[in-house]
């Protein structure tokens, strides 16, 4: 009697199984073609054919011949339907399945489990963000975006269906197979992003499977390992966990997986797996549910099905359940033999069989399979892994990140002056990258200790302690728990100081916690990818805000949507090329400009940056410090910057003194120094000297004055080897000059001659008086000026004069080896022979810095003044020094700045914009802004070591053609 109900029901469901309007396996506009390649196909079918259908067997790539000849056995002798890669490689599994292919009678229908993405199975594929994490997200079309990309993939591999997305509504916190897989517990959340992510996926011609049915969610046990119980009532299931399933099925849904599931409620038999039982697959999934398209069970070798019957047995029950695809069968000689038999006995019927065979032609139909060509294995990996893929990540990740708590708002770190920040690394997993990114802000020490105490007394001193809870990537099933030591620690120091949790794992880790009342702010980043670690801490840095909402709850303290939405501070992101409309490959092209420019001797080393949209972009450091290769450039590696000091220090605090009407750009330097009233400068105008148009000098070659008779080095007359009374101006390494030889550089300065013509002549001369306007207008020396009004707020922590005060000589590149007036290699101290001798601090040389700070310098004037929620000057102000005052007269010249060329040469490469802005260095740097494109281009170098005279910098014009090269690559 329950084969005659089955078959009426069969009967009833083929009846309109392959109707246009309700079977999400038909091609609507292909129709015709469609039914006339399934029918030609299943018409010329013997029932082992048929029968073969049915089975989708699995393999790894990486199995050895003996396991891929027993597949290619099952392809040729029991016509198996599918196959189900898992683990192994991207080439090695497009070669088998080319092979197993070409022995298919019928094309195979591919699958792959491919969650998150081909990595969950593949080497040497892309891994996107778990499902918990894009639960995380407000915005669907992310999700849609990840689901299509991850189609077009699949797509590319040869692969037809991707078992996914999971559904299941993750309630119970102590789910030990699904957890990250899910998005979340919230039944509209989990369909909204189950849809978006489905719709991307077949959009790409690829079938989604929604699976566990009927809801895998609320469980604490695997069914890989055993039959899990469901214990819910009715009510409950069909309000819960068929929610999604309901909305999927009813936009388009191609398949189903079948989970092996206990659900008392929709079974009465006792234990009896879900996969098997008729009333969930056929009754509830096809009748109530009234889904036509492909049903899979879950794999058939899973404890929670295996236990239960033989095989043979299970498939067959399976098959009768409804079930059309039977997903790796643990013995298909044996399944095919017992399936056979009950057709034999007239317990399949050929309705039955026809209604599940034809339902796989046309899903094969749909997927390409009438067309089928084998994968082309040429430029596969590239294919597989785009830099746009990077770009998406960036993308789901920022909108994913999840403040729970921000007391006090404590978040994002606003204040950088005189803060002292530590970083603690907990879990079992590397938070290097996290480390490195938060060093790219602000000075952050990694704080190390064996004990509770020691890290209490390590930590006394900082005015906050980030602590990132990290661990391992590598998939969602890893334990994501704090140890018990960890746990003590983190009430305790967080008791003790002002503490920052960042939590790089699954959230349930938080309910380890018993309480976080001490913990001042708590960022859920969900996962350790490179990725979250490098966008976590811009977020904690203001140059990130926080989006995402908490997709669980996690006790009282978190319910379900927690999350407090961060505003940016503006400070540099850090990021991809494609996320601000920049093509990576094409910035490549750099590269190859910078290792032709060490071949050539143009430099030992050098650093690159370039920023769009306010996000760094392009961030590299090249060869050495020497040629003789010693020390290798680094991110801390900091370059003698020569004139660039003139924009990143002087003009600053000029344009500062402006906007507070304490200074005009028409001032006269008579009224800024009374010493010159009376001079042939009186009336020069802060314009005038600034823009280069004001017949100063070009320089005066001081240095040369204090030389021997001989000129093979310095006189007695005015340096000693050792520091003394009158002789306490250090020039360089064991030299110090006379105190009062400063005033007497002053005042051949003021009682210089001018040019006769007016015109434009470069000089330094206008930044040597700066530094003594600066010094007598504060009463300090300039160099604390510019670390209080300007970089310790910035976070340019590694740009300063004097860096030997601060940092190790293996930080900074030598200069020259100066073999006239210094005698010595130059390293650490000013390479300007003027700026030396006014110890090592002028306004137009003797500021060091890496490529890093002079962007957020760079990146501050593209924001007209604005940084890091500071406001340093208004946004006219930008504008009235960053304009030619002098064009008509030849001068290319703003205030201050470098500007484009006028004719056919100069400091650009003649494809910016007019309004750009920068500035070159002697040392062989340079830095400019283009307010038009948002780019900032930095290039630091010592090409002048070990002697100056080498021009092959400047004569290649390779900076130039590095910056042609960055507006190349740009996109839109």
């Amino acid at each position: 009697m329950k084969n005659l109900v089955l078959t009426y029901v069969f009967v009833s469901l083929a009846f309109t199984a392959f109707s246009q309007d309700r079977n999400p396996l038909i091609v609507k506009k292909d129709f015709q073609n469609q039914k006339k390649w399934v029918d030609s196909i299943f018409d010329n079918m013997t029932l082992e054919e048929k029968m073969g259908q049915l089975f989708m067997v699995d393999i790894f790539s990486s199995d050895p011949k003996s396991k891929t000849d027993k597949i290619k056995d099952l392809i040729t002798n029991y016509h198996i339907g599918g196959v189900i890669f898992s683990k192994g490689g991207p080439v090695r599994q497009a070669k088998l399945n080319n092979e197993f292919q070409d022995l298919a009678k019928v094309p195979l229908m591919i699958g792959m489990d491919a969650e998150w993405g081909l990595a969950m199975r593949l080497d040497s594929t892309y891994a996107f963000p778990w499902n918990m994490t894009l639960g995380a997200i407000t915005d669907n079309n992310i999700v849609e975006k990840i689901g299509r990309r991850i189609g077009e993939q699949s797509k590319r591999l040869g692969v037809h269906i991707n078992f996914a997305p999971v559904v299941d509504i993750n309630t119970n916190p102590k789910n030990p197979i699904i957890g990250n897989r899910s998005f979340g517990e919230d039944k509209e959340n989990v369909t909204e992003k189950a849809l978006a992510f489905m719709k991307g996926m077949q959009s790409a011609g690829i079938m989604g499977s929604a699976k566990h049915f009927p809801g895998h969610g609320d469980t604490d046990m695997d069914s890989h390992k055993t039959l899990p119980t469901i214990d819910f009532s009715r009510e409950r299931i069909d309000s819960l966990e068929l929610y999604p399933y309901k909305k999927l099925i009813s936009e388009g849904l191609n398949s189903v997986m079948v989970a092996h599931l206990n659900v008392p409620a929709l079974e009465i038999q006792m234990n009896y797996p879900s996969s098997l039982s008729s009333k969930i697959v056929t009754d509830l999934l096809k009748g109530e549910l009234g889904f036509n398209g492909l049903i899979f069970t879950d794999a058939l070798n899973m404890k929670g099905a295996s236990n239960f019957k033989n095989p043979g047995e299970i498939e067959l029950a399976a098959f009768l359940a409804g079930n059309d695809v039977l997903l790796i069968p643990e013995d298909v000689p044996k399944a095919m033999e017992f399936l056979v038999n009950a057709y034999n006995e007239e317990v399949i019927t050929e309705k039955r069989l026809a209604y599940s065979v034809k339902k796989i032609l046309y899903a094969k139909y749909k997927v390409g399979l009438y067309n089928y060509k084998p994968v082309n294995t040429n430029y596969l990996f590239e294919d597989l892994n785009s830099v746009n893929d990077d770009a998406l990540y960036e993308e789901a990740m920022d909108n994913a990140l999840t403040v729970i708590k921000n007391k006090r708002a404590i978040l994002p770190i606003k204040e950088l002056q005189q803060k002292k920040i530590a970083y603690i690394n907990f879990g079992d997993d590397s938070g290097e990258v996290f480390l490195n990114e938060l060093k790219k802000y602000a000075e952050v020490d990694w704080v190390k200790a064996n004990s509770l105490h020691d890290y209490i007394e390590k930590l006394k001193h900082y005015n906050y302690v980030i602590i990132g809870f990290h661990k391992s990537n590598d998939n969602p099933w890893k334990k994501f728990e704090f140890s018990q030591n960890e746990i003590v620690w983190l009430y305790e120091i967080a008791r003790t100081n002002t503490v920052i949790l960042d939590v790089f794992a699954r959230p349930y880790a938080m309910l380890d916690l018993k309480t976080t009342a001490n913990f001042e702010g708590i960022i859920m980043s969900y996962q350790n990818s490179e990725i979250s670690q490098k966008l976590s801490a811009q977020l904690i840095f203001g140059a990130r805000e926080a989006k995402g909402k908490l997709p669980v709850s996690l006790g009282e303290d978190f319910p379900l949507n927690t999350s407090f939405k961060t505003k940016s501070l503006r400070r540099l992101q850090y990021g991809t090329p494609e996320s601000v409309g920049v093509n990576s490959y094409k910035l490549k092209k750099i590269d190859s400009l910078v290792n032709l420019g060490m071949r050539q001797d143009m430099f030992p080393g050098a650093q690159v940056l370039v920023a769009r949209k306010g996000k760094v972009i392009y961030q590299k450091n090249f060869g050495y410090h020497e040629y003789n290769k010693k020390i290798a450039v680094a991110d801390t590696t900091m370059y003698d910057l020569a004139s660039l000091t003139k924009i990143l220090a002087s003009l600053p605090l000029v344009m500062q003194l402006v906007d507070k009407k304490e200074l005009s750009i028409n001032t006269k330097l008579s009224e800024m120094l009374p010493e010159y009233k009376n001079s042939n400068k009186a009336n020069i105008t802060l314009k005038q000297m600034l823009s280069h148009y004001a017949r100063l000098k070009a320089w005066i070659p001081f240095y040369r004055y204090t030389l021997n008779e001989a000129k093979t080095g310095v006189s007695s007359k005015y340096y000693s080897d050792v520091p003394a009374k009158d002789f306490n101006v250090q020039v360089a390494e064991n030299l110090y000059m006379r105190r009062d030889y400063m005033d007497t550089i002053y005042k051949t300065i003021r009682e210089s001659e001018l040019y006769s013509r007016l015109e434009y002549k470069y000089s330094d001369l206008p930044y040597y008086i700066l530094k003594k306007y600066f010094e007598q207008k504060f009463g300090k020396p300039m160099e604390f000026v510019v670390q209080e009004k300007i970089y310790q707020s910035l976070g340019a922590n590694y740009t300063t004069y004097l860096p030997l005060s601060k940092f190790s000589k293996d930080n900074i590149p030598p200069t020259e080896q100066d073999n006239i007036f210094r005698n010595q290699k130059v390293q650490g101290y000013v390479h300007d022979q003027g700026a030396a001798m006014l110890g090592g601090v002028s306004g137009h040389a003797g500021l060091f810095s890496n490529s890093n700070d002079v962007a957020k310098i760079m990146q501050m004037y593209l924001w007209k003044g604005f940084y890091g929620g500071t406001r340093y000057f208004n946004p006219d102000i930008l504008d009235l020094f960053n304009t030619c005052y002098y064009c008509d007269k030849n001068v290319r010249r703003g205030v201050g700045f470098d500007k484009p060329q006028l004719g056919t040469s100069g400091p650009t490469c003649g494809c910016v914009s007019m309004t750009s802005f920068g500035h070159s260095g002697f040392t062989g740097t340079l830095a400019w802004a283009d307010p038009e494109e948002e780019i900032v281009y930095v290039f630091l170098s010592n090409r002048t070591f070990p002697d100056s005279e080498n021009r092959k910098l400047i004569r290649s014009d390779l900076r130039s053609k590095i910056q042609e090269a960055i507006y190349e690559a740009i996109d839109y």
